[in-house]
Parts: C-alpha cells; sequence; structure tokens
C-alpha cells in the first residue's frame, strides 16, 4: 500500500495497480488525480471538492446525493461520472475495498444547517484505512491507519484526539491541516502526538506530496 498526501484532506491511495483518490479540494495539488482509477467525495465543501481536479481526470466519481446534485448544476460534463452512495454501502474499485460510513457532516454551529458527509473505509489487501471527511463518526471496526482531522472550525483539539484514542489505530495520519497557522499546527503536533502516543499510537502529519 502506498499513501500520499495531497493537501489538506486530499489523499492518494494506490494497491496493486489501483490508484483511488478523496476529496481533492481547492487547497489541495491538481496531481493528485493523475493516473486515478476513482475518485471519492465525502462531501460538497470546496476544500473537499474541486470541479478543476474533477476535470483533469476522466475517473469514475463515488459520492453523496448532496455532491451529486451540486455537480448537476455546476459541472454537468462532471455529473455523468458520478455515482451516488449511501449509508454502509460497500463496492470494490479494481483490487480496494470501499465501504461508505456515516451521514452527517459534524455540527459546525447549532444555528446552521447540518450537511451531509460519508466517510470511507478502504481495504487494501490486509491494510483498512478510514477517511472520516468532516465528522468524527468511526468506523465501527479495527483499522490500521486513520485520516484524523486535526484543525476545523466545527472542532475543538480535544475532540480531535479524543476522536483518534477512540478509533483506535496503530497509526494516525493528519488530515484537515490548512486551517490553522504554522505554529498552530506546531501545537496540533505536540498535543496528538504526546496523548497518541501515551497509548501506542504513532501521529504522523505528511508535507504535502510526500508518501507512507
Amino acid at each position: 500500500m502506498r499513501l500520499t498526501k495531497f493537501g489538506h484532506s486530499a489523499v492518494r491511495l494506490e494497491h496493486e495497480g489501483t490508484t483511488v483518490v478523496i476529496d481533492p479540494g481547492v487547497w489541495s495539488q491538481r496531481e493528485s488525480v493523475d493516473g486515478a482509477d476513482a475518485v471519492l467525495i465525502t462531501h460538497e465543501h470546496p476544500d473537499h471538492v474541486d470541479v478543476e481536479h474533477l476535470r483533469a481526470t476522466e475517473a469514475p466519481i463515488h459520492t453523496i446525493g448532496a455532491v451529486a446534485a451540486q455537480l448537476r448544476e455546476s459541472a454537468p460534463d462532471v455529473a455523468e461520472r458520478v455515482t451516488v452512495v449511501h449509508p454502509d454501502q460497500a463496492w470494490q474499485i479494481g483490487s480496494i475495498g470501499v465501504r461508505a460510513i456515516g451521514e452527517l457532516h459534524a455540527v459546525i454551529h447549532p444555528d446552521l444547517p447540518r450537511f451531509h458527509n460519508s466517510g470511507f473505509l478502504l481495504s487494501l489487501g490486509e491494510q483498512k484505512v478510514f477517511h472520516p471527511g468532516d465528522a468524527l463518526t468511526g468506523p465501527g471496526v479495527d483499522v490500521d491507519v486513520l485520516l484524523a482531522p486535526v484543525c476545523a472550525p466545527w472542532m475543538r483539539l480535544a475532540e480531535g484526539i479524543d476522536f483518534a484514542r477512540s478509533v483506535g489505530a496503530p497509526r494516525t495520519v493528519a488530515i484537515h491541516d490548512r486551517v490553522y497557522s504554522a505554529e498552530g499546527l506546531g501545537v496540533v503536533d505536540a498535543q496528538f502526538g504526546r496523548l497518541l502516543g501515551a497509548r501506542e499510537q504513532q501521529f504522523t502529519r505528511l508535507a504535502d506530496g510526500a508518501d507512507l
């Protein structure tokens, strides 16, 4: 398995000739989708989906109904490649298995409407990787790698750490990390590393384009 971070929440996963890209948004790099066999989109916010990135690949797109509706209106040429997925739906993309997890975005503020959101649990041989999108909904099964949001307007640092602890993955890789300054991310790295490390959970925040 090869895992590459491409900015914010965009992650590229490769296994036995199959490449799946999750959440190539406006704060991620265009090359994330090069050669992709499929693109998964967790929800409709622009830091998770960018139409021009999707136009840069001919790969099929798997996402929730809200994103499909948005693309039908703004980019009908892209919408032609969309398959709508539902909570707990499972399917296969080449050598990679996928299951949709959860249904709602985390609460941003009680006065704002809830958005829909689907996390994705991927099986790459014996390795399981979970990308929650913008939610703190766990996969309900053991995973080897958790892609954990580390800074967001809808999350306190303590909530992110408790989420990673509850999932209990041996390795946690930071995503959703474009919101804080470099100084703020220093605090994030120190706290996640110290508090997860106390439970023998490894924490890593990859630079853009770096592999795991």
